[in-house]
């Protein structure tokens, strides 16, 4: 099986401005995101920018880096910008990693190309169980619910599924993992279609392929992602993690 990464890397950011190129002892954000890519073992690694110094450090690490559109409102944008410009078959598998999670795992990564290409459907992503309420209905916690087939029935931002007749329930509930794979073809194509209703109400890329009528298979991840950054509290555990 042969797939290829793509990380979307921008510069700003809501609620940690400047965050890809903070230091974690020594290395960048971002290229501890590249480092963990290569680990995987992908036929090709490309890391898609708007921002000079963000280009300017990735070649400074060796990585290959494009200049891409200022204009994008998403990584799923930047990305697509990458595979138009390059000569990937429809069929390619293009995984999407995001630049903002310096210990993402590089089995996940292979799990998610591997997912999608034993299926037909034409994305993949993954989920982890949920063990606490307050993760359950935290907003910023994206969860999933699948059939039993383990393609997405719905994403939200609330605590689904729903237990009518029970205060607190956290069995079967699954947060999702922001680690998507493409087919480059499909991929091309999603840009290119209106937000949803759905999507705009959830805030959720995601949404927008369901609504159209599409599957995403979502397996459970193989181990635990650990955390990505947000905000400069989620930068201090990462800080501390690397520090054992």
């Amino acid at each position: 099986m042969s797939f290829h990464v793509i990380i979307p890397a921008r510069l700003e950011s809501t609620r940690l401005p400047g965050k890809l190129l903070m230091e974690l002892y020594g290395q960048s954000v971002i290229e501890r995101v590249y480092r963990q890519v290569l680990l995987a073992k992908p036929k090709s690694i490309t890391i898609a920018t708007d921002n000079d110094a963000i280009f300017k450090k990735a070649k400074d690490f060796g990585a290959n880096v494009l200049m891409t559109s200022s204009t994008h409102q998403s990584g799923t944008d930047r990305i697509a910008e990458v595979v138009a410009k390059a000569d990937f078959l429809p069929e390619d598998i293009i995984v999407n990693v995001q630049g903002d999670e310096p210990l993402i795992a590089p089995e996940l990564i292979v799990q998610v190309a591997a997912s999608l290409a034993s299926s037909s459907v034409p994305m993949a992503t993954l989920c982890w169980p949920i063990d606490d309420e307050a993760t359950a209905n935290n907003p910023n916690v994206v969860k999933v619910v699948r059939d039993v087939n383990h393609l997405a029935l719905y994403f939200s931002r609330c605590a689904i599924p729903f237990y009518r007749d029970k205060t607190v329930v956290v069995k079967h509930l699954f947060r999702h993992i922001g680690l998507y794979a493409y087919r480059a073809g499909f991929l091309l194509d999603i840009v290119k279609w209106p937000v949803s209703e759905l999507e705009a109400a959830e805030a959720l890329e995601q949404l927008r392929v369901l609504g159209a009528g599409f599957s995403i298979k979502v397996d459970e991840a193989c181990v635990c992602p650990l955390q990505d950054i947000n905000t400069p509290e989620d930068f201090e555990k990462i800080r501390m993690y690397l520090s054992t």
